[in-house]
This record gives C-alpha cells, structure tokens and sequence, in this order.
C-alpha cells in the first residue's frame, strides 16, 4: 500500500494525514498523540474510526493540524482518518456514514453584529 493522504475540517480546524500500513503509531504534528491530545476523550474521538473497523493497529498515521482548539482539532482529525479509510477500503463507506464519521460538522461560529456586544445579545434596555 503506498501512502494515502486525506482533509478532515471542523470549526477552524483543518487536518491533512499520511496514512501508511504499520504499527498504529499516530503521529501529530511530529508529536506522540498522547502528547499532543493529554485527554483520553479526545484520543478516543480521534480513535473511533479505526475501532469501529479494527484496524487500530493496521497503519501509521502522520498528521499536520493548524487552527481551532483542541476539541475542533480532534474532530478534524477523525473526519480526516475516516475519510483515509475510505480512499483503502470503500466498502467501509456505509460503516462509518452509519456513526456520523463520514459527515463534516457545518456549524461555524456566528459573527458578531455592529451595535451588539456579541452576536446575538443585546445592551441592556433602559426604560428611563
């Protein structure tokens, strides 16, 4: 297998990955996974495709992550792994559609409005 690469976005986040076959080694931005995401819910997001088809173990993977926080970053990441899964194996397509990995999250923050102190809410109303 040569070296398949993928683009997972969410929020401000953008993920680009290399996957090769190997050991299960993930790599982010020349960091250890467990370095990079200390908190093992967002390890476990980035992990839910490749456990869903067990292959944990099957590739390494290589990611360059930029923008966005921690949280939009692991989402990114995961779309980009599932979306890699597919370019392997696309009769895995309907496993991971059927979770929600396939899907990119749309939600953007809402830009904040002239006159308004956020985007939506509003300065205090004075009567008198």
């Amino acid at each position: 297998m040569e070296m398949i690469n993928a683009l997972g976005r969410r929020k401000r986040a953008i993920a680009r990955i290399f996957v090769t076959e190997g050991t299960g080694k993930i790599t982010i931005n020349k960091r250890d996974l467990a370095d990079y995401f200390p908190s093992s819910i967002l390890q476990y997001v980035v992990k839910q495709p490749l456990q869903l088809l067990d292959a944990l173990e099957k590739y390494d993977i290589k990611a360059n992550l930029v923008g966005g926080g921690f949280t939009g970053q692991s989402q990114a990441l995961r779309l980009a792994i599932a979306r890699a899964l597919v370019k392997i194996n696309a009769e895995d397509k309907s496993a991971l559609r059927k979770e929600g990995f396939m899907t990119r999250d749309p939600r953007q923050v809402e830009r904040k409005k002239p006159g308004q102190p956020k985007a939506r809410r509003r300065f205090q109303f004075s009567k008198r």
